[in-house]
């Protein structure tokens, strides 16, 4: 595998995409982060389940002012761009998957710095007068009717209370006051929430950060989930695998946790135990943001609160946001997915998963293609198999559909080829009922069906597209003649 060890910040990986044509365009027209932003982008480069009109694969967009900061820019689509990840990240676009996978397998530790941070080059107390976070941090609302300003790529920080053992993850925050956060817990399924909950039995306040604008190999391998990485390991390990060398972090100056020391902005604060608030407890619209899946979020009634210590920041900091549907969200959470299903079926069955791709069409969570080698007689059937370790490395996944090698994965129209020439409805579909899958999967609830005993239970399914091995003769596609087509087309200069 390739590895790219010079981007280790924003700024850098900024840079690389100002030198590749089509990958970024700046503009210091003014900007609006409420709404405006995200209603930009979302014709440039939002794509994945954002309402069509939208493209897919744009450019990252540098805002050089944004209204009501004179000191501050804001970027949006980093790695909204399976090219643009690969370009980062040093890999081809197709081979993402294994290389996050490797990276998980050999993890190198972060490590704290005792040199001056660039993150604390400016710093602002809370107990100053005129703090205010809507003030300091440019978090845009992505819609009008947004429960407030959000930071979507905010990479949480914390350790938990027993153990001292760290994770890195980001979670929905949204700015309640001059010094207040709520943060959003999916219920059981982050490793943060766990801690706070610990913390909160313990009867005190769980310290975090909050280091927004880092480097894209961070907010990639921010989104591995369990059992890939269990309680207790810290995602940043696998970054600094990604880069060959630790991530750095930087102590905080208000509370007892770390910070990653090249992040444009850091948030530092306490989730406070025994405190829930509403998340649109100041828009009262009922709505949170939008979501992976396409759909707003409902507001949720139960977030936990963040009270803000202090926030620090480079000189000229680039705040750096998403759109939540876009392909931006499809890149972090798909290729962390795709590596923890690769890994899971390698090693139960070696060499007969050839490539898995998580569709843009399932937010990077809900959907995943697996390219399968049947090498033997006996491999009839790994293929449903290999499904099945699927849904166990990523429980969060609903379906599956299975090809064979000749079929690209990443081309949509070919997958649909062979679900239209290779499936039968009636014997390729496996139904597997009543199994937890996502809250935020809107048809997930007792009140789309009956056989749904409660929200966020699905039906997972696994769609065969695979030719029996014995009829593999009779499903060979056209061979045509191998030319150089370079010779009638003329290149452009």
């Amino acid at each position: 595998m390739n590895y790219r060890t010079d981007i280790l910040d924003l700024r850098t990986a900024l840079q690389v995409l100002r030198e590749t044509q089509g990958q970024l365009i700046e503009t210091r027209v003014p900007i609006d982060p409420m709404a405006e932003l995200a209603g930009v982008y979302r014709y440039v480069g939002a794509g994945g389940t954002v309402k069509r009109p939208t493209k897919t694969n744009g450019p990252a967009m540098l805002f050089h002012s944004v209204k009501g900061f004179p000191d501050a820019s804001a970027v949006i689509g980093v790695v909204g761009s399976r090219k643009r990840v690969g370009l980062l990240l040093g890999c081809e676009p197709e081979k993402l998957g294994q290389l996050l996978c490797e990276c998980a397998r050999t993890p190198i530790p972060p490590v704290v710095c005792e040199e001056p941070a660039p993150c604390q080059e400016v710093v602002h107390f809370a107990t100053e007068e005129g703090f205010d976070l809507e003030k300091l941090v440019p978090a845009p609302t992505n819609t009008p009717v947004d429960a407030g300003p959000y930071i979507t790529l905010g990479m949480c920080y914390a350790s938990h209370p027993d153990t001292g053992a760290s994770d890195v993850t980001i979670h929905r925050l949204c700015i309640q006051g001059k010094d207040e956060l709520s943060i959003f817990f999916t219920p059981g399924a982050r490793h943060i929430g766990a801690m706070a909950d610990r913390a909160e039995e313990l009867g005190r306040p769980l310290p975090i950060s909050i280091s927004i604008g880092v480097d894209p190999a961070i907010e990639i391998t921010s989104c591995f989930e369990p059992p890939t990485t269990p309680l207790g390991f810290d995602e940043l390990s696998i970054a600094g695998a990604l880069r060959k060398q630790p991530v750095k972090l930087c102590r905080c100056l208000t509370v007892e946790e770390n910070a990653i020391a090249n992040a444009e902005y850091v948030i530092e604060g306490e989730v406070i135990p025994g405190k829930r608030i509403r998340e649109d407890q100041r828009s009262n619209t009922g709505n949170a943001m939008p979501e992976f899946p396409g759909y707003t979020g409902p507001a949720s009634s139960e977030c936990r609160l963040i009270r803000v210590k202090a926030v620090t920041h480079r000189r000229n900091p680039v705040m750096q946001t998403c759109i939540g549907p876009g392909m931006e969200h499809v890149n972090m959470a798909g290729i962390c997915t795709e590596a923890s299903i690769f890994g899971m079926v390698e090693k139960a069955m070696p060499g007969r998963l050839a490539n898995v791709y998580a569709h843009p069409s399932g937010g990077g969570k809900y959907m995943v293609i697996l390219q399968i080698a049947k090498l033997l007689p006996s491999d009839e059937g790994r293929q449903r198999q290999a499904a099945l370790l699927a849904f166990s490395a990523f429980p969060e996944l609903k379906h599956v559909i299975l090809v064979d090698e000749d079929v690209d994965i990443f081309d949509t129209d070919d997958v649909l080829w062979a679900l239209n020439t290779r499936y039968q409805g009636d014997k390729d579909t496996i139904f597997i009922p009543g199994v937890r899958c996502h809250p935020l999967d809107p048809s997930a609830r007792p009140d789309f069906s009956p056989t749904i005993r409660d929200t966020g239970i699905s039906c997972k399914t696994i769609y065969d597209c695979t030719v029996p091995y014995e009829l593999k003769d009779r499903f060979r596609r056209a061979e045509f003649m191998e030319v150089d087509p370079g010779k009638w087309i003329r290149k452009e200069s």
